[in-house]
């Protein structure tokens, strides 16, 4: 199973190729660019530089979110009409799953991404990467008070590093992962692992997750 993974839900623009949960090979860009200019591109240049074409792709494994809503939007909107072309099916993945996998041998990993103004995304997963409670996309402290019943925490994500001391003061011995960027690469891992469990979906079914309103939707009830 040749997969094509792709996240453009957070500042790193990331393409993967794997065979089956195999890396086969990786770009990760952050140039201050915009998605919508590096993702061709780099889909481009990482099958051109392994001698593939597109037609042998057999899966594309894409991050829905959450994280940038422009980032989303510009990954699900370009896989959508490529999967369709292709007749091939798609593993939807969440941001935090792809955090997830940054973390090898833990009882209960979290995910944390920062939304700002003191909000994060939080996702709970069990050593087997599969979800422990819904989603939350809440205040720092109120998640805080949901991790409390969970013992053997270790934490990956952008929101675990910037609440570290806080995180520190209210958990029992709290873990830390030394990585905490997400990566095409795990989305490719974790997509292999949806296709295993046949939880696929196609271009017509494939939808953003944003968990809580943009910036701009919130601002026009003012």
């Amino acid at each position: 199973m040749r997969i094509l993974a792709i996240d453009t839900s957070s500042p790193i623009c990331s393409v993967a190729i794997l065979e089956n949960d195999n890396l086969i090979d990786e770009i990760n860009l952050d140039d201050g660019r915009t998605h919508s200019e590096n993702l061709m591109p780099l889909i481009d240049s990482i099958l051109k530089r392994n001698n593939l074409d597109i037609k042998n792709i057999e899966m594309i494994s894409c991050c829905v979110g959450p994280g940038s809503f422009t980032g989303i939007r510009i990954g699900v909107a370009t896989i959508k009409p490529m999967a369709e072309v292709l007749n091939i099916k798609v593993a939807s993945v969440t941001s935090l799953e792809v955090l997830s996998k940054n973390v090898e041998n833990a009882e209960t990993i979290v995910s944390l991404i920062d939304s700002r103004n003191n909000q994060v995304y939080c996702g709970i997963f069990d050593e087997k990467y599969n979800k422990k409670e819904e989603y939350l996309a809440d205040d720092i402290n109120n998640v805080i008070e949901v991790l409390k019943k969970y013992e053997n925490i270790t934490l990956t994500g952008n929101g675990s590093v910037l609440h570290k001391e806080l995180l520190m003061q209210n958990l029992k011995n709290p873990n830390f992962c030394s990585e905490n960027n997400q990566s095409a690469k795990n989305c490719g891992k974790m997509g292999y692992k949806k296709y295993l469990e046949n939880n696929l979906c196609d271009s017509d079914t494939i939808i953003p997750i944003y968990l809580r309103k943009s910036q701009a939707e919130r601002l026009k009830k003012w």
